[in-house]
């Protein structure tokens, strides 16, 4: 799954920081860019797997432009880490379903232009519907 980070500069005497505005209370440093990025990914995982002993689904995706216009990450780097974190709530099942070419290429656009896949997008909208 594709989780959008913010990434603070780091100077000479002060790490990478990285926060994950999708999972609140989710962050991670590093002290070059590629620390920043691996850390980044292990703290998603941590938090991913918490998140499911608990019983709790992973929160809604919001669109970096919403994160984007929040004041706290003015002049921070935007990136994408994926993170294979499906397992957590289930082994994966593969099903075949119908839909129209019309909604697949709707969905399709959106997922993408969110950083989601066709199947993480469908799983969390099915989720949503029936909370």
């Amino acid at each position: 799954m594709k989780f959008l980070i913010a990434i603070e500069s780091g100077t000479e005497t002060t790490a990478y920081g990285v926060v994950v505005p999708d999972l609140p209370g989710c962050f991670s440093a590093g002290d070059t860019l590629e620390q920043a990025f691996d850390n980044a990914r292990e703290a998603i995982d941590a938090h991913c797997d918490i998140l499911a002993e608990d019983g709790q689904h992973l929160p809604a995706p919001q669109s970096m432009a919403v994160h984007q216009a929040d004041p706290a990450y003015a002049g921070w780097v935007w990136a994408m880490v994926d993170v294979p974190v499906e397992s957590y709530w289930g082994p994966a099942e593969k099903v075949n379903i119908t839909l129209p070419g019309r909604t697949l290429k709707r969905i399709d656009e959106y997922a993408r232009a969110h950083g989601q896949t066709r199947s993480g997008f469908l799983a969390e909208a099915a989720r949503q519907a029936m909370r």
